[in-house]
């Protein structure tokens, strides 16, 4: 397993609030860590970034074992959307619609997300897009190389935790 340096993933990790975090790995471009004091677990990445931006914005799987949610997908837009825009997921071949915020997307149900779940099991690459705020069309692409693995490790890191 080749393994992404830890500055990558730094900023994911800054971009929510101060909490102690455990790391549970870094695999290719996506990693795995534990809040032991919600509890809760995840996997994350930033999308990639495109010549002359920086990466904004973050898909994630996570699980809060109190509240019994497991595989939870949450993707952070890079952009505003513009209200009422759709949000559309594409991993492989499958297309997700997605409910969104302004800024935020997920599966409509815990069904949604084990189907978004399976298919990024078996893709390289995934994509979100929508209509920004400033009427322009926008598209967050990820690579998948890892997910499973960080998914795996974000589950498991729950797994006694209560």
């Amino acid at each position: 397993m080749r393994r992404t340096p830890a500055l990558l993933i730094l900023p994911l990790m800054l971009a929510t609030p101060a909490q102690a975090r455990d790391s549970l790995g870094i695999f290719e471009s996506w990693g795995a860590f534990r809040d032991p004091a919600t509890p809760r677990c995840y996997a994350i990445a930033q999308p990639v970034a495109r010549q002359g931006q920086s990466a904004k914005g973050f898909a994630s799987v996570g699980n809060w074992p109190r509240q019994r949610v497991r595989g939870q997908v949450h993707i952070r837009l890079s952009r505003a959307r513009a209200a009422k825009a759709p949000v559309t997921l594409v991993v492989g071949e499958r297309r997700f619609s997605l409910v969104a915020g302004q800024m935020d997307a997920w599966a409509a149900d815990a069904r949604g997300d084990a189907q978004i779940i399976a298919a990024m099991r078996s893709a390289t690459s995934m994509s979100v897009a929508s209509i920004g705020a400033d009427g322009r069309g926008f598209a967050d692409n990820y690579a998948l190389r890892g997910a499973a693995t960080a998914i795996d490790a974000a589950a498991l890191g729950c797994a006694k935790l209560r």
